[in-house]
């Protein structure tokens, strides 16, 4: 139950980008198209996953062993780039459409701070291996939830009547706040 409780808390309650601010970079510029903003949230969700839990691994057999925890933030963008790296070069060889629907975002991933957030997450909240698993996912799943949610509102925003001096980025930044005050109702759930 508490695995749960866990994966739910981070998809909806601590959600990385509403409650967190961190992965706003790709939040705002891949939103504009579902197709592409489900595409950017499946990439990240597995960049996400096996970043944080090969980061907690090297972290909990490396790291703290050799008494080399302060360097956890070099070692893990290191880690994150490999992933990163790895996962294009799979995009780009089984799925061109994605590789080029995706352009310059996919290696943006590196930069992703909520990659790098996630993994630093779950070194502060002194998770187990588990629960590191199941946060790391359930971040990854909030993070998409999200950002396929923005990306359908800002479709329909594009078909609205919006005051010219809203269109664009100010109407953009006002949705992603009452999105945000809409994940807040899911506080007291988990």
């Amino acid at each position: 139950m508490d695995g749960l409780l866990v994966f739910l808390g981070a998809a909806f309650v601590n959600n990385v980008v509403l409650a967190k601010f961190l992965g706003l970079c790709p939040f705002m510029g891949v939103s504009k198209n579902i197709g592409s903003a489900f595409g950017m949230g499946i990439a990240t969700t597995f960049v996400i996953t096996v970043a944080a839990t090969v980061a907690w691994l090297f972290d909990h057999f490396i790291l703290q062993t050799m008494g080399l925890e302060y360097l956890r933030t070099i070692a893990f963008i290191v880690v994150i780039a490999s992933v990163v790296q790895l996962t294009e070069l799979y995009v780009q060889k089984n799925s061109p459409s994605l590789y080029k629907a995706l352009g310059v975002f996919l290696p943006l991933i590196t930069t992703n701070c909520a990659v790098l957030g996630v993994a630093l997450l779950v070194i502060q909240e002194e998770f187990s291996f588990l629960y590191t698993l199941l946060f790391s996912l359930g971040s990854s799943f909030g993070f998409t939830l999200v950002i396929v949610l923005f990306s359908g509102m800002r479709e329909q925003l594009a078909l609205s009547h919006v005051p010219e001096a809203m269109k664009g980025t100010p109407i953009a930044f006002l949705s992603a706040g009452l999105l945000s005050m809409a994940f807040m109702g899911f506080a007291g759930m988990a």
